[in-house]
């Protein structure tokens, strides 16, 4: 047999192989392109969620608590924008039937409040035993208890703040651990780290936990709506787990939706540091006598014997605006 003869069969061989290639690597370079695209239409959804997530909707929440991480989440405004953003860009933002339809590619829905938890889900309603609706709603808030074999259980929040209740008698102890009598739970409110550490893990276990309930309950719902896709409870990474403990947040949740030869899933974290405004220090000067008020960015030529928390209520009392030069 001649070469030439050699070399058209060797290219008959190849040459599919070669298309198969590069139709695989094309396809893998689009499902790439697609999955990077999600992840970060994603995030950016979550993140505008995150950022009104902790907006105050009434002036009175605003400064009526000790601590920042206090005030109240604002979940339905958050949700809101979540999903207008997605919509945006998912390119369905004015399809209403759409945009019911791409919700049921997200299982779950968490907010992480100061003490507790609310999960948005799809949920089914019951009529003697049949399914009659399902739609998405929000669960009660859960808390993020903590129970100990001495009959006490430690109710945790996003900081040191934990009321410990004693089952054996009801009463309930709250209060900052460093505050509260470590008779209690001597183990955990006298050592700083160890509460720490409990408090962490209590808030992820808890949190882990009802999402394994919540997407399984979405499997079954969805399989009764003809879906073959299994939502599956994905592998949080250490860090974000870490910043879930610490501020208020939302954890969303995106799976199954297609992205070329394959199917997305992925998650993402979103949250704000509440924003608190900066007291205002009023006294009187030691020279002159004269009232002052002043943000406390420089150094105030009194001393503070009052706190305002607007110019205008300063202004009323008879304080004048001391200006840092």
């Amino acid at each position: 047999m001649k070469i030439t003869d050699w070399s058209l069969i060797f290219v008959i061989i190849l040459l599919p192989l070669c298309v198969m290639a590069g139709w695989d690597s094309g396809q893998l370079r689009q499902t790439r392109v697609l999955e990077i695209q999600y992840t970060t239409a994603l995030r950016t959804a979550v993140q505008d969620a995150g950022i009104v997530l902790t907006r105050n909707y009434l002036q009175a929440d605003e400064y009526g608590y000790a601590s920042d991480k206090q005030s109240r989440v604002n979940k339905e405004e958050a949700l809101s924008v979540l999903q207008s953003s997605l919509g945006y860009n998912f390119g369905i933002a004015d399809d209403t039937a759409a945009m019911n339809a791409f919700m049921l590619y997200i299982p779950a829905v968490v907010v992480i409040d100061y003490d507790g938890y609310y999960m948005y889900e799809l949920a089914e309603q019951m009529d003697g035993g049949r399914v009659i609706q399902s739609s998405h709603q929000w669960m009660p808030k859960k808390p993020f208890i903590y129970e100990d074999k001495q009959g006490y259980s430690a109710a945790f929040t996003l900081d040191d703040q934990v009321t410990v209740i004693d089952h054996q008698t009801g009463e309930q102890i709250q209060g900052k651990r460093g505050e509260l009598p470590d008779t209690l739970l001597p183990n955990l409110l006298s050592d700083p780290e160890r509460f720490d550490q409990l408090r962490r893990s209590t808030i992820v276990r808890s949190i882990e936990q009802d999402l394994s309930r919540a997407i399984e309950s979405h499997n079954t719902a969805v399989r009764r709506l003809g879906w073959t896709y299994l939502f599956t409870m994905p592998t949080i990474s250490q860090e974000d787990w870490s910043n879930t403990v610490d501020e208020p947040g939302m954890l969303v949740f995106l799976q199954g939706i297609p992205a070329g030869v394959s199917r997305f899933n992925n998650y993402a974290l979103g949250g704000g540091r509440v924003a608190r405004a900066k007291g205002l220090l009023a006294g009187k000067d030691s020279i002159s006598g004269l009232p002052y008020v002043s943000s406390g960015i420089c150094n105030l030529p009194f001393t503070a014997e009052e706190v305002y928390v607007h110019k205008r209520d300063a202004a009323e009392a008879g304080y004048y605006e001391w200006n840092c030069r």
